[in-house]
């Protein structure tokens, strides 16, 4: 197991029982105490828990709204649901593509997820996603920045910058995710700062595709983002209940299922 990978585990642990301690999860996952202490130690920087004498709790941001979690937290929550959708999704880009990738969480495994052997232009107004790529070292991806002010709890960019640049642009394919879907709200988001860049690009992208876990549909957002004929396909995990989408197909929206 990666050490990513094990962090994740740790943090959907603690996010369901509340705290863990070090000797428990030292043998859960079969590595030295340090081992445990390390990721303590990196997951607590990333603030999502707190340690303690000889283990860890949740931080107080377990117990805030989906929308104020730090960006890390939203990384691990749900991962291997957003692994499956962005291996599916990833299919979905062709060799010569221009796409937009949001300031999800989800497009950071999106991103993990293409294929090596095609040329693909990403334009994100993400700096998690900036600095993922560093991580990733795919020679055949090239990286535009929108730029902008910083926002620091989700380590995107936002304001009138990145939404002037966007304009230069027009996406073969835009993927990004949404706080919610909902059949009277439609699609709406959690971040007024950011949602504006999010709209442009899907007035100017050629297919626009939503990526959703099966908790998309059992919330409500604060910002509206769009309307279901401005997109093309929703790709889902093999949680979602399918006939609460049935509303879906009167606007020939394309459902993809990654199981």
């Amino acid at each position: 197991m990666l050490g990513f990978e094990r962090k994740a585990e740790i943090a959907g642990i603690l996010e369901r029982a509340g705290r863990a301690d070090v000797a428990s999860l030292s043998e859960r996952f079969d590595v030295c105490r340090e081992t445990i202490r390390r990721d303590l130690r990196e997951l607590q920087r990333d603030g999502i828990v707190r340690r303690t004498h000889g283990g860890a709790v949740m931080d107080q941001a377990a117990s805030r709204s989906p929308a104020e979690l730090p960006v890390a937290l939203r990384e691990v929550q749900r991962q291997e649901e957003k692994i499956l959708i962005c291996r599916k999704a990833a299919t979905l880009i062709q060799d010569g593509d221009t796409v937009f990738m949001d300031n999800s969480s989800t497009t950071l495994y999106l991103l993990r997820a293409i294929a090596r052997n095609i040329r693909v232009t990403v334009i994100t107004n993400s700096l998690k996603l900036l600095l993922e790529a560093v991580r990733v070292r795919n020679p055949n991806l090239q990286f535009i920045c929108l730029g902008g002010e910083l926002k620091e709890s989700n380590m995107s960019f936002s304001g009138a910058i990145p939404q002037r640049v966007a304009q230069d642009y027009y996406p073969s394919k835009a993927f990004m995710s949404c706080t919610s879907i909902d059949e009277q709200q439609k699609l709406t988001d959690s971040s007024a700062a950011e949602v504006d860049t999010k709209r442009m690009m899907i007035e100017r992208s050629q297919s626009v595709v939503i990526l959703a876990d099966y908790t998309k549909f059992q919330r409500l957002g604060q910002v509206f983002l769009a309307d279901f004929p401005s997109i093309d396909v929703i790709v889902t995990d093999g949680k979602t209940r399918l006939s609460s989408l049935e509303f879906i197909k009167q606007y020939q929206t394309r459902i993809i299922v990654a199981e």
